[in-house]
């Protein structure tokens, strides 16, 4: 169908410099994106571009309270130790070497990844993937990224596996009220309209990573202790944090007596952590750094041995051999160091370490953040604004550790117990997440209905308590969606998806259908990787259907273009999977760059192949 062209106006112009700043604002993160895309909404209720009546639709919409459902459902799944059992029988059946570990592996989680959040998969198996490691002597930095990039791939499993596809349905509904008179409507994509692909793309990562990218890969370094608890070694070759601890004396002529634990650290330099304290017969793990210091207390400090050579004398204390008041405060089953990675929706995000009391609330002692190449440690990583994927370097009580854990904020590396599981409430999860997806299948319910189902049945029996459940939900990713949303309505409705569809034609010129596509999956791609999955969702589908409308391509085929080439982000650590094992498996950014390169081309070409071959709607 011949399209009649359209000339630029002044809305299409507005559309387009809003549109122009939202990218800017992504790319750079001059203000959070979540925040940025409030700031969006904003603009297009003020220039008239969105409706009153639709410019908060995205808040109710289908797509957005589907997303909060899968996440609740994917919680509630984790609670029960579900997922628990089924990495003890990836552990049983991978065997010791990476050509049987890393396909188990990443065709576990990649398929788990298909029915929850592709983040949290990788956070949930981040602790599973650090044991498997210990026991097999492979380094952890050869599995974590053929995982996290499979749970990535499996997210294209089926249409909840990632907020993209979730969101691809309402956008399809969006372009119908725009299509041009004669046109055939959008016919929406059922649970499993993308299995084939998704599965395909899987394996596809799966080979890659068995026949190349194990080649790719950093070589890293194995761990000698035999346990999944880090070894001290590991710790001063990565992050320079020696574990070395001393039990110290205050005596009478200190001249600490009457200062806090935060003056004597600042004192040494921040050099010195003070990680327990025995105060009038009262022992403390992590004590605050509020706490005053007393003739007789006894403080258990971790440091250099000649720095605390060096306070032992300046401040006249008396150093004892071994351990007696910490001897089991200090044993390695009831504490250690360990790290922690830094989720999506955690309240640490975009805050400075001083905002919070680690001690006080958490009975946790940081003794440094990891982030990319750089180590902070003393005041530098107090003033530190957090990012996602930092990776704190921790001491704590395992029972603490735990209680952190709990806490959703942090994904715990290491083999310790995250939570207190409720493996009396597994035929409950069970029992709803299975008539989540029966309705899904077999009812034409809405996909949200049919999710929430599931969700609140679990928070009924007791699966996932209501609070939980508000802390399991990225309300940062939810606020992104349905603010984002309006500006896909601005471009359809004003024109100009199809202005700029008839420019990127113009430009191209009469070119083969698949020469159209992979042009789009390229824009995916490179738009995936500078902002958000969601964010190049919302921008690129209406430019691919109007793309198809004008050249006799299949609309729909093409806006899964766009919602499966928003998943081709592994060139970058910039996708929030990516961002999470970094600082675990010890990678740098031109790890990524090499892995992730060919990985991308790979992905291209096997996605427009099975999506032509496969969909025919």
């Amino acid at each position: 169908m011949e399209i009649a062209a359209l000339e630029l106006n002044n809305e299409m112009m507005m559309v387009l410099a809003i549109l122009a700043y939202t990218v800017i604002l992504f790319v750079t993160e001059v203000i959070r994106i979540d925040v940025a895309a409030i700031l969006i909404l904003v603009f297009l209720g003020l220039t008239g571009l969105v409706p009153d009546n639709h410019l908060f639709d995205g808040f109710s919409s289908n797509a957005v309270l589907s997303i909060i459902a899968v996440m609740i459902l994917g919680a509630g799944l984790d609670r029960t130790g579900v997922m628990n059992k089924v990495a003890g029988f990836i552990m049983k059946i991978g065997g010791k070497s990476e050509k049987t570990v890393i396909p188990v592996i990443s065709s576990t989680v990649g398929g788990i990844s298909g029915f929850m959040q592709n983040v949290g998969a990788t956070a949930l198996f981040l602790p599973v993937m650090s044991r498997i490691s210990a026991q097999t002597k492979i380094p952890l930095s050869r599995l974590l990224m053929p995982m996290g990039f499979c749970a990535i791939l499996g997210g294209t499993i089926t249409m909840v596996g990632s907020s993209p596809l979730i969101l691809l349905n309402d956008l399809l509904e969006t372009s119908n009220r725009s299509l041009p008179p004669g046109a055939e409507t959008l016919k929406s994509f059922g649970l499993f309209s993308v299995t084939p692909i998704g599965i395909v793309l899987l394996i596809s990562g799966i080979a890659y990573f068995l026949v190349i990218g194990r080649f790719l890969l950093p070589k890293g370094v194995s761990h000698d202790d035999s346990s999944s608890l880090k070894s001290n070694d590991y710790f001063m070759e990565t992050y320079g944090v020696l574990n070395n601890k001393k039990e110290i004396i205050i005596g009478k002529n200190s001249p600490l007596v009457g200062k806090t634990i935060f003056e004597l650290e600042a004192l040494m330099g921040n050099r010195i952590k003070v990680l327990a304290l025995n105060s009038e017969s009262h022992r403390k793990l992590s004590p605050s750094r509020k706490h005053y210091l007393w003739s007789g207390d006894i403080i258990g400090a971790l440091g250099d041995n000649a720095d605390i050579d060096e306070m032992v004398e300046t401040y006249k204390l008396t150093p004892i051999n071994g351990f007696k008041q910490f001897k089991h405060t200090f044993s390695e089953s009831n504490s250690g160091l360990s790290e922690a990675v830094i989720v999506p929706g955690s309240r640490f995000l975009g805050k400075k370490l001083s905002d919070f009391h680690f001690r006080q609330e958490y009975g946790i002692t940081i003794i440094a953040i990891s982030r990319g190449d750089e180590i902070f440690k003393g005041e530098d990583m107090h003033t530190l604004t957090l990012h996602m994927g930092d990776t704190f370097v921790l001491f704590g009580g395992w029972r603490d550790q735990s209680g952190l854990g709990n806490s959703r904020n942090v994904a715990l590396v290491g083999d310790v117990p995250t939570q207190q599981e409720r493996p009396q409430k597994v035929p409950f999860a069970l029992f709803f997440f299975a008539l989540a997806l029966g309705l899904v299948i077999f009812t034409d319910f809405k996909l949200s209905i049919a999710l929430l189902t599931g969700a609140i049945g679990m928070i009924i029996t007791g699966v996932i308590h209501i609070d939980e459940a508000y802390r399991a939900v990225s309300w940062k990713t939810v606020f992104l969606l349905a603010c984002l949303i309006p500006l896909g309505y601005a471009m359809e409705h004003t024109g100009t998806a199809a202005w700029v569809a008839q420019q990127t034609i113009s430009g191209l010129g009469d070119v083969n259908q698949y020469v159209y596509q992979l042009a789009i999956a390229i824009l995916a791609t490179i738009f995936s990787l500078v902002m958000s999955n969601v964010g190049a969702t919302v921008l690129l589908v209406p430019l691919a259907i109007n793309i198809a409308l004008e050249t006799g391509g299949n609309p729909a085929l093409y806006a899964l273009t766009v919602a499966l080439g928003t998943s081709n982000a592994f060139i970058l650590p910039t996708h929030q999977v990516s961002a999470l094992i970094m600082g675990p498996g010890g990678y740098k950014v031109k790890d990524f760059l090499r892995v992730g390169s060919l990985m991308s081309v790979i992905f291209i070409v096997v996605m427009l192949v099975a999506v032509n071959l496969f969909i025919s709607i």
